[in-house]
């Protein structure tokens, strides 16, 4: 986190301010060497599963095509049988060899070809794919891209943490809660980041790390 981010949420928001200075230095680090397509697989698998049991399926869908992810036409290839033999349910199976489809083409854009939209543009694209919503791409945007200005509104997490730093009796709702963030740009990423934070610390839910 630079000073100057640093500054600008601790100005428009003192009480997050005192929570990022008990915090420390934000250790956000995007994977910048993962393709889009690669973090979307890797989402349909963690989606409604404890991330070692995702992480276990991913690692038997590595082992049958012999790549930590099978390149999209290789996924295409796979009989319903072998992924399910994987751990998939027939629900992620349709969503994968959608994310594979939508990769060849086009729709599912490379690194490259991302560093030239908007996360509005992405938002848009990615949610439209099956089994994906806007929660999955933000994160792809957050821990993927690296973009730097992204509040996911629905993520239980990120409103938690903002209704215990802040006292408040209930989350705020997302559409107010939007409104609420509009005050951290350009730095919604990483307030978001400790806001996640704040809600670890209360011991209720596993958070993005």
């Amino acid at each position: 986190m630079t000073r100057l981010a640093r500054a600008h949420l601790t100005t428009v928001d003192p009480v997050l301010g005192a929570l990022i200075r008990e915090v420390g230095r934000c250790t956000l680090v995007p994977d910048r060497t993962r393709e889009p397509y690669a973090a979307l697989i890797s989402a349909v698998a963690h989606q409604q599963l404890h991330a070692r049991a995702a992480e276990a399926i991913l690692g038997r869908l590595g082992g049958v095509c012999g790549a930590t992810v099978p390149a999209p036409d290789t996924l295409l290839s796979l009989s319903d049988e072998t992924l399910r033999g994987c751990g998939f349910s027939g629900s992620k199976i349709l969503a994968l060899r959608d994310v594979a489809l939508r990769t060849l083409d086009g729709t599912v854009p490379s690194r490259r070809a991302a560093a030239r939209m908007s996360d509005a543009v992405l938002i848009e694209r990615l949610s439209a794919l099956r089994g994906i919503g806007r929660w999955t791409v933000e994160m792809l945007l957050i821990f993927t891209l690296g973009r730097p200005d992204v509040f996911p509104v629905d993520d239980f997490g990120v409103r938690e943490g903002y209704r215990l730093i802040h006292g408040l009796p209930i989350q705020p709702k997302p559409r107010a809660f939007a409104v609420i963030g509009e005050a951290y740009a350009p730095y919604r990423s990483t307030a978001a980041w400790y806001l996640w934070r704040a809600a670890d610390r209360a011991k209720k839910i596993p958070l993005p790390k």
